[in-house]
């Protein structure tokens, strides 16, 4: 059972999906930069449905369905995309639910099991980042081919740098490219699946180009993102593939050190994306209920 809705978020119209039992706890889930609703994979949510929970999956400001913004009129920050988080609990008049992030959702999920802790009942952040680790200096250096600082936490692998410096041009065939990156050498690339997705996600946005603010906003200061993450009190779970060309496995090992109780699930062969046959069920089963 799926129902969809917008939620209001300041000005802005959030795109929402239900899938479930209104009437069980729920699941939030909270995608990566530029990502849509849709990049969450069905296979997941139904494992999840499955195991008892309600999901709610939604589209970033900027992607998908909901509100564009001109951004250099009005620039948001990390901060303001959790905060559409929040809006979307409001929106379904949830005081709490188990969140769990992926990527840049997984910093977003951080940043609400700090700064709003009683709207989150668990946290599982999913090949990520601590929230307060700037990557940009240790990106210039990769990308220079500078040698890394090791008391800093790795950098993207080779391959990921080479996709970039490649710079090929915008739509679909870029983004195909990416997901294979994106996916890692070790598990197979479920390529049809991810091509349905990527071309379902173009064909429902709004304004493609407009999902590339999500870069611009990560740059720009929230002092939010400084908080000590040893101040979340909820049950947590970093899972975590040990081929994530962006984020290698050694951010989800200071993670899972940074937050009280974390348990660290360490998934042999995932790279950065659930883009692999049966990968999103096995990840279902890791997020902390």
């Amino acid at each position: 059972m799926a129902h969809e809705r917008y939620v209001p978020s300041g000005p802005l119209r959030i795109w929402t999906e239900r899938i479930g039992d209104p009437e069980r706890p729920a699941v939030l889930m909270i995608m990566g930069s530029a990502a849509q609703s849709v990049s969450c994979p069905d296979a997941l949510v139904g494992r999840l449905v499955e195991r008892g929970v309600q999901v709610i999956r939604f589209d970033h400001r900027d992607t998908g369905r909901s509100s564009t913004v001109d951004f250099d009129a009005h620039p948001y920050t990390i901060g303001d995309l959790a905060r559409d988080c929040l809006a979307v609990l409001d929106g379904y008049d949830l005081d709490s639910a188990h969140v769990a992030g992926t990527s840049l959702g997984g910093i977003l999920a951080q940043w609400l099991a700090v700064h709003a802790p009683r709207r989150v009942r668990s946290l599982t952040v999913i090949s990520s980042s601590p929230m307060g680790h700037d990557p940009g200096p240790v990106w210039a250096r990769a990308q220079a081919g500078e040698p890394a600082d090791p008391d800093d936490l790795p950098p993207p692998t080779p391959a990921y740098l080479a996709h970039l410096a490649a710079g090929l041009p915008p739509g679909l065939e870029s983004d195909v490219a990416l997901f294979r990156v994106f996916n890692g050498p070790v598990r197979p690339f479920d390529e049809p699946a991810a091509r349905a997705m990527l071309e379902l996600a173009l064909s429902r946005a709004a304004d493609p180009a407009a999902a590339a603010h999500h870069h611009r906003a990560v740059w720009l200061d929230e002092p939010g993102l400084l908080a000590p993450l040893s101040s979340i009190t909820a049950p947590t779970s970093i899972v975590h593939g040990d081929h994530d060309p962006l984020y290698p496995l050694a951010h989800g090992e200071a993670l899972a050190a940074a937050i009280p109780g974390a348990a660290l699930h360490v998934v042999p062969g995932m790279g950065h994306v659930m883009t692999s046959p049966g990968l999103p069920e096995e990840v279902a089963d890791l997020i902390r209920l």
